[in-house]
């Protein structure tokens, strides 16, 4: 039997299987890959449960979502039992750079996390607004959404930060000091609260309707990821699409219409961080902020459709 190489201590099978053939990069190369980038990718997904997109022939074959971790997985990764409304899930956690190589032993092609801990689950430590533009949607509309939805939160005293999602998209996520005033229904509601302000601001183009059909000149303000048990891809994640692309963290001064959403992939986002003099999150890693106050002075739901609300005082820090 042939030796597999290692990559960070895990064995990898079937190394030279092309995972992205445009891109022309194998199995192999996607595990080297997280190895190298593994100090940044690591606190984004430590911690927080798992769901996966594994892909066993690469993009050139089917792929599927992989919730629970009732398959094989390496031993390097942590096996976490939560609640569900009916059932007991089991769920994958990646702490260690090995384990985010295990991943990839096992065909995983994108990373997604919960908004929270599995040791504070119950509990979120972010907001996630997803800005999922429609087919006739410019990337220039998807960054002035962005920047919108930084302002809206600013107004509430909430700092945010923003990231391509290796698509079209931009997220805006907004880090939180676990608050147990603060639980997964509340964090719902805030977002929703957010997201429909959105919408009636401008609703020719914003929606918070999630049929793609009607939807094609709109930005979709998806609040849904902020629901128990959604996730949304992790930074530095590929996705299983054509060109390799990379789930990037990006300056607020970065996001303009010049930016082309897809230029980080396995093979150029590696010298955006060799190349970069600030972490543009560093601060998100710092920022000690609470939904609590806030939430104390966002409208009640038969006042949401009111024309605006009075300037709330700054969150907690």
């Amino acid at each position: 039997m042939t030796q597999r190489p290692l990559v960070a201590g895990i064995g990898i099978s079937n190394p030279q299987r092309v995972m992205f053939p445009d891109a022309r990069a194998s199995k192999l190369d996607v595990a080297r890959f997280y190895e190298r980038i593994a100090r940044w990718i690591l606190p984004h997904v430590k911690g927080r449960p798992l769901t996966l997109v594994r892909c066993p022939k690469g993009t050139s074959g089917d792929c599927f979502y992989m919730k629970h971790s009732k398959v094989w997985a390496p031993s390097a990764l942590r096996r976490v039992q939560i609640q569900e409304k009916t059932k007991i899930g089991d769920y994958l956690i990646a702490d260690t750079p090995q384990a985010i190589v295990a991943l990839v032993q096992m065909d995983v092609l994108e990373i997604h996390t919960w908004n929270t801990r599995y040791e504070h689950v119950e509990l979120p430590d972010r907001l996630v607004f997803d800005i999922d533009p429609g087919d006739d949607v410019s990337w220039a509309q998807v960054a002035d959404a962005g920047k919108l939805v930084r302002k809206i939160l600013r107004s509430v005293g909430l700092e945010s930060f923003a990231k391509t999602t290796g698509g079209r998209g931009l997220h805006v996520v907004v880090p939180l000091t676990p608050d147990p005033d603060a639980d997964w229904k509340v964090c719902l509601e805030f977002s929703q609260v957010i997201a429909e302000a959105i919408e009636r601001g401008n609703p020719e183009l914003y929606t918070t309707a999630f049929a793609r059909a009607g939807r094609e000149r709109k930005l979709l303000i998806d609040y849904l990821r902020n629901n128990r048990t959604n996730t949304s891809v992790a930074a530095f994640s590929t996705r299983a699409r054509t060109g390799a692309t990379v789930s990037m963290p990006i300056a607020w001064h970065e996001l303009r219409a010049a930016l082309s959403p897809d230029r980080w992939t396995i093979l150029t986002a590696e010298k955006r961080l060799r190349s970069m003099k600030v972490d543009p999150w560093a601060k998100y890693w710092t920022t000690r902020q609470s939904l609590t106050e806030t939430m104390r002075s966002v409208p009640p739901e038969r006042e949401r459709h009111a024309a605006a609300a009075p300037r709330p005082p700054r969150a907690r820090r």
